[in-house]
């Protein structure tokens, strides 16, 4: 499906390569023009980094391995599930979980920029907005794995979704094994963010 930056081709052409250094310009620039508050902006960083982050979706995660009339809700029709609990908003509307099994492994990239389910997972990490991350993680995304110490059997197929203005993916790890007593609050704390990205997997319980 199509990407929702076709208007801003020129001028992200006029910004650095650095993804840090192209936020700090914008910044600058939408400041100057007096179109956003510098007090505003910050609130809108701190809600997203600290106070959500991947939290909501590591309660979803939780509650799937646990649920399994909730799994296989949130398997059908991701949207409303998770906007019934709360986790909707911009960047957030088109929801699509895919589940990781032994047969298949997930993994989702943005590849012309950097769309990601922020009601679910917080302010996308720098990497996945790299120019690197998207060119790779399609051409040769077992050795992104690799990169991030992730190593599959090799009877283990690789997908990867591209996420996109209209869908917005999240990844449904593999609950590990040992964690059948565990209650939902304790396996949210072993649901990290690359997890739900898939260039990581689940933590596993400390013994």
């Amino acid at each position: 499906m199509p990407h929702d930056h076709s208007d801003h081709d020129h001028a992200h052409a006029l910004l650095p390569p650095d993804p840090a250094l192209r936020v700090r310009a914008l910044e600058t620039i939408l400041t100057g023009k007096g179109l956003i508050a510098p007090d505003a902006l910050d609130e809108i960083i701190d809600t997203y980094q600290n106070r959500i982050g991947p939290k909501n979706g590591a309660a979803v995660v939780a509650r799937a391995w646990s649920d399994p009339g909730f799994r296989a809700a949130l398997l059908a029709d991701a949207t409303s599930v998770v906007a019934d609990l709360g986790y909707f908003g911009r960047q957030g509307e088109h929801m699509v979980v895919v589940e990781n099994t032994a047969d298949q492994h997930n993994m989702v990239v943005c590849t012309l920029c950097s769309c990601y389910p922020w009601p679910l997972l917080g302010i996308p990490p720098g990497w996945y907005k790299s120019d690197a991350y998207r060119a790779r993680a399609v051409r040769e995304p077992r050795k992104v794995l690799a990169d991030f110490g992730v190593t599959l059997p090799p009877e283990t197929a690789v997908r990867v979704w591209d996420s996109t203005a209209e869908i917005r993916y999240l990844v449904l790890p593999m609950r590990p094994a040992g964690t059948d007593d565990m209650s939902v609050d304790d396996l949210a704390g072993l649901v990290t963010r690359d997890s739900m990205i898939g260039t990581g997997l689940a933590r596993e319980p400390a013994i």
